[in-house]
Order: structure tokens, then sequence, then C-alpha cells
């Protein structure tokens, strides 16, 4: 009866989760109702636990192992046991992908302390949870694309350096941000930092094109380092000299980013999109600029072609 109830509640749902792999479970399942775990993990109730993601891109998966060096980077900073070697994570995330049968999809993986006690420290003895999910992926509307996206800077501080750069499952203030954007009929938003400088947006990272055609991206120290953004400035700088005059990693003011040629939108599922208006003004003439669509072009043909960075399913 209770998995019956299960099972409605998914009906409900427009879900598309095809094969989860849960530590705690023992193996792999495909009914969405079975995807569950104990409501006193501390990754539920505490917030103590991290993810990251990948993407399966034509049977393979896309990045891997930047992702699992950031997701393992992660885990030491919130003091998480590893439930497993990082070789046996890697091969866990490959038969879960193999076992949906999806050639394409989003695969996301978590580290929890465990259950075992509702109080702030992990329950003595408690066995950390090791979790993956094949699934449909985020979809976004083509206009975001082709007509661009309008953001807000958030009024919500943004978080301190350890917990920005740590991809824990705490992102209170990232909701907030993309609830706050929503409701004044906009995208997202953009958190700028004590100091005036450009942080990052709600779960994807911000990066602008000068007048100068220098492609600039914030620092890393005191946002998330995207892995998408972390690539596609390596691919950038080979495009140095035709697409673009330079590539920069610095602080970026906000009254410099206002002025920039393009501002763009980065991450994993959105990849590149153009940003056109912040704060109810335009970036350069307003519209979708040549270099978020040549950016989005560089970027995907990477995800298809880049054999160093694919690992093949083996479905």
């Amino acid at each position: 009866e209770i998995v019956a109830h299960l099972r409605a509640l998914r009906a409900r749902q427009p879900v598309r989760y095809w094969a989860f792999y849960s530590s705690q479970l023992g193996g792999i399942v495909t009914d969405p109702a079975l995807m569950v775990l104990p409501f006193d993990d501390h990754i539920v109730h505490r917030g103590h636990g991290v993810f990251d993601t990948a993407a399966i891109v034509n049977g393979k998966i896309y990045d891997l192992e930047a992702h699992l060096d950031r997701f393992l980077r992660s885990a030491n900073l919130s003091r998480l046991p590893l439930p497993c070697p990082r070789a046996e994570m890697r091969e866990i995330i490959a038969r879960t992908a193999a076992v949906s049968e999806k050639r394409d999809g989003s695969i996301r993986y978590w580290i929890s302390a465990g259950p075992g006690s509702l109080g702030l420290p992990p329950a003595a003895g408690a066995e950390p949870g090791f979790f993956v999910m094949i699934f449909g992926g985020l979809a976004y509307p083509d206009s975001w694309y082709t007509d661009g996206l309008r953001v807000m800077t958030t009024t919500y501080p943004i978080k301190p350096p350890l917990y920005a750069v740590t991809k824990s499952t705490n992102y209170l203030p990232n909701v907030l941000m993309q609830l706050e954007a929503q409701e004044a009929g906009l995208d997202n938003g953009v958190f700028v930092d004590e100091a005036g400088h450009v942080g990052e947006s709600s779960n994807m990272n911000v990066a602008f094109v000068g007048e100068d055609g220098v492609l600039r991206h914030p620092k890393f120290d005191h946002i998330l380092s995207g892995c998408t953004s972390l690539r596609l400035l390596e691919l950038a700088r080979g495009v140095v000299g035709s697409l673009l005059r330079g590539v920069e990693v610095v602080d970026i003011p906000v009254a410099q980013a206002r002025a920039s040629r393009e501002m763009l939108l980065i991450g994993s599922s959105v990849k590149v999109a153009p940003i056109v208006e912040w704060d109810r003004k335009p970036i350069g003439d307003g519209r979708p600029g040549p270099l978020a669509r040549a950016l989005r072009e560089l970027l995907g043909r990477d995800m298809h072609e880049g054999t160093d960075r694919l690992i093949d399913v083996p479905y």
C-alpha cells in the first residue's frame, strides 16, 4: 500500500527519473517510487551532503573526471568520509547510466553523512551514503537562446567563500534568489559581493565580453568553480586571435560588467545562453550577441567530439 501511494505521487509529477543507485538500498532501481532515502539522513535535515553532475551525450559521459575532482573537494571541505574509492564511484555512475538505457540525459550524484540522528553531528558509526540519479535533465525555453534572458541583482547576500566554493546541498540562498527573480517577472538573479564585484547566478556562472573583445570571468575564489565555465575558458583560449582578443579571470566591478558588449550565462545544463537585460537595462544592444552563439557551438562540439573528455557507457 505504501509503495502504491508513492507510485501515485510520482504519477502526478512530471518526473523523468530513469535509474537510481543507492548504497543504502544496495543497488540500482528504475521505479521512481523506490528512489528514496531515510528521513534522518543528515543530507535531508541538516544539509550535510554534497553533490555534483555530469551529462550523457550520445552514449558517453562528458567531463566526468573534472566533476569528480570538484565532488571530492566538496566532500573534504564538508568533512564527509567517502563511502567508496573514486574509481568505484566512477564505475557505479557508468553502470547506473547503462541501466537507464538512455544515450542522452543528465547525471547527478551525492554523498550524504548518513542516517541515525536528528542532532547536529552525524550519528556515531553513521555510514556515508552514495547516490546516483540518471534523469531527463533540466529543460530551458528556446527563447533563452533566441531572445536572451533578463536578470536582476538579487537582494540576498552572496555566500561566504567557504560555502560558495563547496557544492553542498545547502542551496537556500540560490533558491531564494531564483524565486525573487521569478516573482519580478525575470529569468534569474546575479549575486554581487561586498566589494561590488560580480559573483555568480543562482546555479550557473556568468561571464562578459567587453567592447575590447576580451572574455572576462569572475575569479573562482568566492564562487563555485563551474566545470562548464572552466572548460569553456580553456576552449576560448584556443580562439583568441579569431573570435576573441583575450580571456581573463579577474574581479569584475559591476559598472564594468554592465558596460559589456555581451553577458553570458554558463552551466552544464544551460550550456551558454545570452543575457540581454540586467536590472531592466540592456546589455550591449539588448539582443543576443554572436559570441554567445559561437561559444555555445564551440562547447557543443567539445561535448560530442572531445575524446579526452568522454567516457563510454557500458550498455
